[in-house]
């Protein structure tokens, strides 16, 4: 995920970094810490949020700037987890502590619905409280009473979990059954990683079977916390993934938002957090309600289908972004965004120097991170603004980048006949797939390379055959089922024995896709760049992560099923510039004649064992 940077953002950067400001705190960073705050707010619209405070029926959003998604999601997970304790260490201030005076006066709404003494409340209603009237509770309790933010954060401070841990509230409470943290297995290592580092443990991130497309598969998901109801098993968050990291894909996160208001309604609530870091700059593919023309660029516009999933994120309670990816910035350059500023309050820790100025003043008393370069705000803010986080800004740019991404999966989808040495097959479907026809794949990959292959945007746009006559969908509908939903083209090879048989060792298989990576990535300093036609990346389908995803891709590569990993391809397209048909026929050729050659050498090393095995037995 690396590419050109905006001329923008290395301005920015440069020009903060001349100052060097220190964002921990606002007298060394007065204006990257405000710029900071107004990057928060470019996302907090982006993803539709509230940025308006005389809107008094939506929570007014927030968010800040991190060294990457990997603190971002760590970040959400510890708020996750404070919200989840918040009801406890009330109960317990109002038990033992000095709001003694609330116990008969203080009501709150259960989640599901009901209005009750919030003494009266089980263990199990105060663990599944809704996110809202949580972050509610110190607002009303200053309405009903009085009582500032000071003097409750005082009367909490020996009870809440930040201060005792989660094991102690749990003992208090009776609580065998720890909360846990849910999604799909194809998460980034940071949530395990961060379940053991805020001490949850990383066995309380329960990975989701995923689908044949690598998303979370909903009726798991909803089969686990129903078991979860069942046992009283408190749930922190459902994590959606926006943009997997290998595959591109998107999870149903409407989905799990009329889940989690079904399970509200049986008794059990939770955050939902988007991890959109690959993901959320897509959002600015999506039309405003400003009638903003649609295609006016050289450019594919997302599936609709992926488009109803970014136009969820406004009922996500966080979203994790990385500008230092789709956003073309340069590193460390994060984000977090709450749709509720009070969530900042959940992690806040201050010094007095911290302190200083005005109380929203330094960005630095909310988060994990304490030093951090004001000169990466800076970046973030000026790009944005520069280009426009919107549809005609940074939305122009990924749907070109879009464009050049399925004009490669067409590629890839067609490189190969049954008259070649190898196979080429991408993880995402063709759409023929699906019906189980192999004539009708055939036919559409006859298409493809009749229709689209060598193309130009103007001559694909103008192959039309879509209407009341025709059945089959014009180009460019076509051009945009290839591929994934958001840029990254994962694919698998296999070769062919000399009589035309595919192999089905799936060893075998890996060796190939890992000479064929070596030859095509720099591994060592030595490499010289300049050697390489272009670059590829490759990643692993574990057997145990990627279950029926995996074996479904082993069968259309036509593997024997096995305990055995597949090593996988993929190269992500982030250039929005156009390519030519001769720069990626040429691409094409290069590695059509690096895989000949090394199924060349997969095959002398199969007959070598085999020989070897035969006179063994001889």
């Amino acid at each position: 995920m690396c590419s050109d940077l905006t001329i923008p953002a290395m301005l920015g950067y440069f020009m903060g970094m001349c100052y060097n400001p220190n964002n921990v705190a606002l007298e060394v960073s007065p204006f990257t810490t405000h710029v900071e705050h107004e990057v928060g707010q470019q996302f907090c619209h982006l993803f539709g949020y509230n940025t308006d405070p005389d809107m008094d029926m939506r929570p007014v959003a927030w968010g800040h700037v991190t060294s990457g998604g990997t603190v971002a999601n760590i970040e959400s997970f510890l708020v996750a987890r404070n919200i989840k304790f918040y009801p406890l260490a009330l109960r317990r201030a109002i038990d033992d502590g000095d709001l003694r005076f609330l116990n008969q006066r203080f009501v709150v709404e259960t989640c599901m619905g009901e209005t009750k003494l919030f003494k009266s409340l089980s263990t199990w209603e105060l663990l599944n409280l809704r996110v809202d009237t949580i972050l509610d509770i110190p607002q009303s309790l200053y309405r009903q009473f009085g009582i500032t933010r000071r003097i409750l954060d005082d009367a909490l401070r020996p009870y809440c979990v930040q201060s005792t841990g989660t094991g102690a509230l749990e003992r208090h409470f009776g609580i065998n059954k720890p909360p846990q943290l849910c999604l799909g297995k194809t998460g980034h290592y940071s949530w395990e990683k961060g379940a053991a580092m805020i001490g949850i443990g990383s066995d309380n991130v329960i990975g989701i079977d995923i689908d044949h497309r690598a998303c979370v598969d909903l009726p798991t998901l909803e089969t686990h916390l129903q078991q979860c109801l069942d046992t009283q098993q408190a749930v922190y968050a459902v994590v959606a993934i926006i943009g997997s990291t290998e595959e591109g894909s998107v999870d149903n996160l409407r989905g799990i938002v009329d889940m989690r208001l079904r399970f509200q309604a049986k008794g059990l609530s939770f955050c939902i957090h988007t991890d959109a870091a690959w993901g959320g700059y897509f959002a600015a593919m999506l039309p405003s309600c400003s009638g903003e023309s649609v295609g006016m660029d050289h450019g594919l516009d997302l599936r609709p289908e992926t488009a109803c999933q970014l136009r969820a994120l406004r009922h996500a309670d966080s979203i994790t972004v990385d500008p230092h990816k789709a956003g073309y910035i340069p590193y460390p350059a994060g984000c977090l965004v709450y749709r509720d500023e009070p969530m900042k309050h959940l992690i806040a820790w201050t010094s007095p120097y911290l302190s200083q100025g005005s109380e929203c003043g330094s960005m630095g008393v909310y988060g994990l991170e304490g030093s951090k370069p004001g000169a990466a705000a800076m970046s973030v803010w000026l790009s944005h603004t520069a280009i426009g986080l919107n549809y005609r800004g940074y939305g122009s740019i990924l749907r070109q980048a879009s464009f050049n991404s399925a004009m490669m999966a067409a590629w890839w989808a067609t490189l190969t006949t049954e008259d070649d040495c190898f196979v080429c097959v991408p993880f995402d479907m063709l759409p023929s797939e699906s019906l189980g026809d192999r004539d009708a794949v055939t036919q559409e990959k006859d298409r493809i390379r009749a229709d689209i292959l060598g193309k130009s945007y103007e001559q694909t746009s103008t192959l039309d055959t879509e209407g009341p006559s025709s059945p089959a969908p014009s180009a460019m509908t076509l051009l945009r089922q290839l591929g994934s939903e958001l840029n990254i083209n994962t694919f698998a090879l296999n070769w062919r024995h000399r009589d035309g048989t595919l192999n089905t060792d799936t060893v075998a298989a890996n060796q190939l896709m890992k000479r064929v990576v070596k030859r095509l990535s720099v591994d060592s300093s030595d490499t010289d760049p300049t050697k390489i036609p272009f670059y590829l990346t490759s990643t692993e389908f574990s057997v145990q992560r990627y279950g029926k995803c995996v074996a479904n891709f082993k069968l259309r590569l036509q593997l024997e099923q096995s305990a055995e990993n597949l090593f996988v391809l993929r190269n992500v397209v982030m250039s929005p510039f156009g390519w030519g048909d001769f720069v990626l026929r040429d691409m094409m050729d290069a590695f059509r004649q690096i895989v000949v050659e090394e199924v060349e050498e997969c095959r002398k090393r199969n007959e070598a064992c085999s020989d070897a095995i035969a006179s063994k037995h001889r």
